[in-house]
């Protein structure tokens, strides 16, 4: 595997040059930047309209080099913006780049989505179940298989009794969600669609008056379930929120609860871990994104998991 020397600022910089016609041969240039201080700074802000993207490992840069043909693939679909690549190519040798457009705005974790901004994460839904599945298997995207809810539950239940010591959850809550249950909720055959598969708070790019006005961060795109996104949505925007879009989108109960169980349960099990010494993720944002996805909705009153397996709310 080739692995990327460290970017420093003077890296960027040269790259830059060479990608910016604007950015001239002499002077400083755009101030360059990287995007966070933890990590290898594989994402830098270039002056104010660009971020420029280096992939770490040939992994990383297939990945990447998929993410600018999907991008085309996916803008036409969806009422949000997408970045756009401005050049691309490697930044050092067998590893890409890419030097996108930056999407002005906040992020839904600075920003709360508004009700109009909900209808623009349904537009997003929408658009995402149009774009031509073959057409992004045909570039690469791959084609995942939905996973077991009740396996996932079963984790769940594991991890709650750790949370449970140190007073972090009442695994008394998982309770309503049974065996059965997670049966029920399991995937339909013939749903599969493209997922974006991280709609993470930090990858939605909202305004201050909670217009979602872009989607970042494609490269972990599946054609699968597209409960997963709605999974990604409860934990970016919480419960309310994302099961109002999704229902906007057409998505029936099945496939609403299906993304909220799968968002509850993830929740507690990453927590679980991270409470252990595993994982990098902040545990303040799995707190709040464990908040997010176990608030109370109304589609819990009026839907019944019923243990007999029957359901009247097909999509």
């Amino acid at each position: 595997m080739t692995q990327a020397p460290t970017p420093t600022a003077d890296t960027v910089r040269r790259l830059v040059r060479t990608l910016l016609k604007d950015a001239g041969d002499s002077g400083p240039g755009p101030e360059v930047r990287p995007v966070t201080a933890e990590g290898g700074h594989g994402t830098w802000w270039v002056g104010t309209r660009h971020v420029l993207r280096l992939a770490a490992d040939r992994e990383a840069t297939v990945r990447m080099r998929r993410e600018v043909r999907l991008r085309d693939l996916v803008r036409p679909h969806v009422p949000v913006a997408v970045p756009t690549a401005v050049a691309h190519g490697e930044w050092s040798p067998g590893l890409a780049h890419t030097l996108d457009t930056k999407v002005p705005g906040g992020t839904a974790e600075d920003h709360d989505v508004s009700a109009v901004g909900e209808a623009d994460l349904a537009g997003l839904l929408g658009g995402l179940r149009e774009v031509p599945a073959r057409q992004a298997e045909a570039i690469g995207v791959p084609r995942v298989a939905p996973r077991s809810l009740e396996a996932l539950r079963r984790m769940a239940v594991a991890a709650a009794g750790h949370l449970a010591a140190a007073d972090e959850f009442d695994p008394a809550r998982l309770h309503q969600l049974t065996p059965p249950g997670a049966a029920q909720l399991a995937a339909q055959p013939a749903t599969a669609v493209l997922v974006h598969h991280a709609l993470r708070g930090e990858h939605l790019v909202v305004s201050a008056d909670g217009r979602v006005r872009g989607v970042l961060h494609w490269t972990d795109a599946v054609v699968g379930d597209p409960a997963e996104d709605i999974a990604g949505l409860t934990l970016a925007v919480g419960s309310g929120a994302a099961v109002r879009a999704a229902t906007l989108t057409g998505y029936g109960a099945r496939a609403c609860l299906r993304g909220l169980w799968l968002a509850r349960c993830d929740t507690v099990v990453r927590l679980g871990e991270r409470l252990k010494g595993q994982g990098t993720e902040s545990p303040a944002l799995l707190r709040t994104q464990l908040r997010r996805a176990w608030e109370a909705i109304l589609l819990e009153r009026v839907t019944e998991l019923r243990e007999d397996g029957a359901d009247g709310a097909d999509d």
